[in-house]
């Protein structure tokens, strides 16, 4: 046990030394602050790694770093579902660590070791969202994710840069001080626990179904991170920021640590009982039912690659609160399973699209004509991720929709399933036809002579593309820890 407090601990402590020791190498060492930030990954998912070894043995681990008030903790906790987050997490750094030392030297950004500390700091915190014993921990770190992101989203210091920075942290402090941190105070005058537990802190409470449902509202839209619909516009004017930002925001932590806070709020504070009781959450499939619908009918009509990339998100994101407000075990496992196919096939169309911009400038769908057969490593992975989104074998993403299917005829939820396969077509529409031009379409300007982006970015995307496809054909252990989650 004491070798298992030990690794807890590490998640945090080793990304929080990582950006010391980035820092202090700075500019002056370049190979050694990104030989730091690749190794500080590596150590960080072999921890990880250690405590999913030991799950099993360790799910009643709870690690008290301090308690400010009695009976109100900052503290951690090793559970399945965080365990998951904290896989995907860790081992997408080292995949983004690899892409961005190409992406970022290529295309001579600025303050570049600003950029690996922050990032090294928001997976940090991250973990502590991952790995949250209770909701006031985890509200703790979420909060700490959008205050050191913001430097990543303005990195490059433009107007256009700056005004996305405001309206980032607008959207994401609005939403969480004046909804979500109010639901919190609320449940605790309520319960007198926000600690995260099985069947959820309301079980045995006299709570009107009034209240619960008002309880739950607030929290889920004060969790701005998952773009659900009217809170959504932080995501697209994100767009601003470099490629290795945007996957971050996209597949790493920030819309990630959005969805898993809904899915861990729901399972683990409010219970799946107590809600199906009360119909607390009745609403709540029909507003992420919208946002998918929405978001999809928005993204067919953008131009702009990585827009549209950024309203295909905001749909992804709500097939998870979908799922999870069907309420039944098995479309828990979906959410859980969809957080971690999404993550890999976001973060291969990502980058992708910023090896498109670094190798050739080129930001716009209808410029991508004939771009194939100049870059057929970068366009082969964005075609997989395409797949993967769409939710077509061999790629992950046909694993969580077949579970969201399941949930969904599990509970005869006909307006899910409606939703479903509409949102399948509309997935199709606006990602078949960029692999289509860019591959069968001819180059409409001759004289471009540009390949590949450099051999680090082209290996980052590879990797995430092989790993779409191994999440399908190899999904083992992904299903075996997914159900190990306890409602």
């Amino acid at each position: 046990m004491m070798t298992e407090a030990l690794l807890l601990q590490s998640v945090i402590v080793l990304p929080v030394a990582g950006a010391l020791l980035i820092s202090l190498a700075g500019e002056r060492h370049k190979n050694l602050r990104e030989a730091i930030t690749l190794i500080t990954a590596v150590l960080l998912f072999i921890a990880i790694l250690l405590l999913y070894q030991g799950i099993e043995n360790s799910t009643h681990l709870v690690l008290v770093i301090i308690e400010p008030i009695a009976g109100l903790s900052l503290a951690l906790n090793l559970e399945p579902l965080g365990l998951l987050f904290g896989l995907i997490c860790s081992f997408l750094w080292i995949i983004t660590s690899i892409y961005s030392i190409g992406y970022m030297r290529t295309n001579q950004e600025q303050c570049q070791t600003r950029f690996y500390v922050c990032f090294a700091l928001s997976i940090a915190a991250s973990m502590g969202v991952a790995f949250s014993a209770n909701m006031f921990s985890l509200f703790v770190f979420y909060e700490f994710i959008t205050l050191i992101t913001y430097p990543l989203v303005t990195h490059r210091g433009t107007e256009e840069a700056k005004r996305a920075g405001r309206v980032y942290l607008g959207y994401l402090l609005g939403t969480s001080i004046c909804l979500l941190l109010l639901a919190i105070v609320w449940t605790w005058s309520v319960t007198g626990t926000l600690d995260f537990t099985e069947g959820g802190v309301f079980a045995d409470s006299d709570v009107s179904p009034g209240l619960l449902t008002t309880l739950y509202v607030l929290s889920v839209f004060g969790v701005g991170k998952a773009a659900l619909m009217p809170f959504h516009r932080w995501l697209p004017a994100a767009m601003v920021a470099p490629a290795p930002v945007s996957a971050l925001l996209h597949a790493v932590a920030v819309v990630k640590a959005g969805v898993f806070t809904v899915v861990k709020l729901t399972v683990y504070l409010f219970g799946l009982g107590e809600l199906e009781r009360t119909g607390a959450a009745d609403w709540l499939l029909y507003v992420a039912g919208a946002t998918i619908l929405i978001a999809s009918l928005i993204a067919l009509r953008q131009d702009n690659l990585k827009a549209r990339l950024a309203y295909s998100t905001v749909s992804q994101l709500s097939y998870v609160i979908m799922a999870t407000a069907i309420l039944a075990p098995v479309s828990i496992f979906a959410a859980a399973i969809h957080i971690a196919v999404h993550a890999f096939g976001k973060i291969t169309l990502f980058l992708a699209a910023g090896s498109i911009y670094t190798a050739s400038h080129k930001t716009m769908v209808s410029q991508l004509d004939g771009i194939g057969r100049r870059m057929p490593w970068t366009m082969t992975a964005f075609a997989i991720g395409s797949l993967s989104m769409i939710g077509i074998p061999p790629t992950a993403g046909f694993l969580s929709k077949w579970y969201l299917l399941q949930g969904a005829f599990t509970v005869e939820s006909w307006v899910a399933l409606s939703i479903i396969v509409i949102s399948t077509l509309l997935n199709a529409a606006y990602f078949l036809p960029i692999v289509y031009a860019a591959f069968f379409r001819e180059d409409k300007d001759a004289q471009v002579t540009h390949g590949e982006a450099p051999f680090t970015i082209v290996l980052a995307l590879t990797l995430t593309a092989l790993g779409t496809i191994l999440l399908f054909v190899m999904p083992g252990r992904l299903l075996s820890l997914v159900q190990l989650i306890k409602f």
